[in-house]
C-alpha cells in the first residue's frame, strides 16, 4: 500500500497516511485534532529506503563534493541534506547555528569572525 500525504481542513496541518489506492480519495482522520476534513495532497514520489541505504548514501565521498567546511552556509546546505536523509527536519536549528558561525559567536581564539554580506539595495 502506498502513502499518500493530506492536509487537514481545520488544523492545516499535513500528516502521511498509509492507504488502500481505494481509499486515497477519502478523507482520513488527522492525527493532530482528529477532523476527518482533510484533502489529499498532490506530493513528490518518495522512496523507502532502509537505514543500511541511507548510511550507504551518506558514507559516499561524492556527497561531500564542494563541501567548503570553512564556509558556514554550504556547511549549512550540507547539514541539512544529511538531516533530511536521516528523516529530520533540523532547518531552523541548523539556520540558526550557521548564523552563529558566521557572525563569530563562539570563536575559540577570540578574533571575529565573518561579516555577514550586506544588500545595499534594501
Amino acid at each position: 500500500m502506498p502513502l499518500y500525504e493530506f492536509s487537514c481542513g481545520s488544523c492545516r496541518k499535513k500528516f502521511t497516511v498509509l492507504c488502500s489506492i481505494n481509499d486515497r480519495d477519502n478523507p482520513q482522520q488527522c492525527p493532530n485534532c482528529s477532523a476527518i476534513s482533510s484533502q489529499r495532497l498532490v506530493s513528490r514520489v518518495k522512496m523507502v529506503r532502509s537505514e543500511e541505504q541511507i548510511m550507504e548514501s551518506l558514507a559516499d565521498p561524492s556527497a561531500l563534493s564542494g563541501l567548503d567546511e570553512n564556509d558556514p552556509r554550504t556547511f549549512a546546505t550540507w547539514a541539512k541534506k544529511m538531516a533530511r536523509e536521516m528523516g529530520e527536519n533540523m532547518d531552523e536549528e541548523i539556520e540558526s547555528m550557521a548564523q552563529e558561525e558566521f557572525s563569530g559567536g563562539d570563536q575559540a581564539d577570540g578574533a571575529p569572525g565573518p561579516s555577514l554580506p550586506v544588500d545595499d539595495d534594501q
